[in-house]
């Protein structure tokens, strides 16, 4: 072993680790809830605290940035603290209801976050806000970021961001529909930040139980939108219509344990893929491209991500033609025209 002679002693990771469990209990956090404020799986959580050093150090930063373990003054640093942020506040407004309310996501959710990597227009939250009304994509009957205009749930400033729930009055949601899927909270930073929880379409329905089966086309409908979404925002945000913009894009999908993988929106699609019972609870899907190509690549992009979620039942083999078939679906559709099973 080379002798040490700078100044950097070398790196006692057992004590991080012990530290990170001392930091995460003080702050009243569960494994599970570090792992999702980290964005990690939870197997990889658990690994971490039995002090294996398996982990890259990409998700080991994760894990010890939620509980100020890493001094990191960067773009993914500063996306990590609004993800931790909107998360913590998602809590914080759910905490009073019930344990069952349908809020609460009580048989899991899924997320997405991205931000945008450009020379972008600075705005106050009201200009912003404006231009948010105008980047929503409608390819469903309920958008991701939607700016609903009723009193009790529309948009709100809160902590310098613009915040959207769609908070549940008494036990129920005060909406024609009801559900966890239908108990959106989003937030949205004027840097080109955006964070959105949502429950899954599947628990809501009265045909199989909650927290059964996981479709098979819904999740690539979802990110298409969201990844839309970035475009639209990014080309209303942009200083100049020749500037180039990236998006960072990251899903997490919770609550698979107990779920199969089931074609049930749209059986007859070309995604009619089944599936064993999921291997693992959670999965953490990412990828970065450019604005001006998402609707170009959004089959390319979309294919490797599908293919880790659906390795979760068992599903391998996920081909890009199947995936292109059905981007291109969505692609062609609108509101009043072909969409998936959604509220209108």
């Amino acid at each position: 072993m080379p002798e040490n002679t700078g100044t950097i002693t070398p790196l006692a990771w057992q004590r991080f680790v012990e530290e990170t469990i001392r930091r995460r209990k003080a702050e009243g956090l569960t494994q599970k809830e570090h792992s999702a404020l980290a964005g990690v799986s939870h197997p990889t959580m658990a690994a971490f605290e039995r002090g294996e050093t398996t982990l890259t150090l990409a998700k080991a930063l994760d894990i010890l940035r939620v509980v100020g373990l890493v001094d990191e003054p960067s773009e993914e640093d500063t996306q990590a603290r609004f993800v931790r942020n909107a998360y913590e506040r998602w809590r914080e407004l759910t905490s009073p209801l019930p344990q069952d309310s349908p809020a609460r996501f009580p048989n899991g959710w899924y997320r997405f976050d991205y931000w945008l990597e450009g020379d972008l227009k600075t705005l106050e939250l009201s200009a912003f806000e404006h231009i948010l009304q105008k980047a929503v994509v409608r390819k469903t009957g309920w958008p991701p970021f939607w700016i609903p205009t009723r009193q009790a749930i529309k948009p709100r400033e809160t902590d310098g961001l613009i915040e959207c729930w769609f908070a549940p009055q008494g036990d129920d949601i005060e909406r024609a529909f009801g559900g966890p899927a239908f108990c959106d909270f989003w937030r949205a930073a004027p840097s080109g930040r955006m964070f959105l929880m949502r429950g899954y379409q599947e628990d809501g329905e009265e045909t199989f139980p909650a927290g059964t089966i996981l479709d098979t086309t819904l999740p690539l409908w979802r990110m298409s939108e969201v990844l839309l979404h970035a475009k639209s925002l990014a080309l209303l945000l942009r200083k100049d219509p020749d500037d180039s913009v990236v998006v960072h894009f990251r899903a997490m999908f919770t609550g698979l344990t107990g779920r199969v993988l089931r074609s049930w929106a749209n059986p007859l699609n070309d995604l009619l893929i089944q599936g064993r019972p999921a291997r693992s609870d959670e999965a953490v899907l990412e990828t970065t491209l450019p604005v001006d190509a998402i609707e170009e690549r959004l089959a390319e992009s979309l294919t490797p991500l599908l293919a880790s979620l659906y390795d979760r039942f068992g599903v391998a083999g996920l081909s890009l033609n199947r995936v292109e078939a059905e981007v291109q679906r969505l692609l062609n559709s609108s509101v009043g025209k072909e969409r998936v099973p959604a509220p209108s």
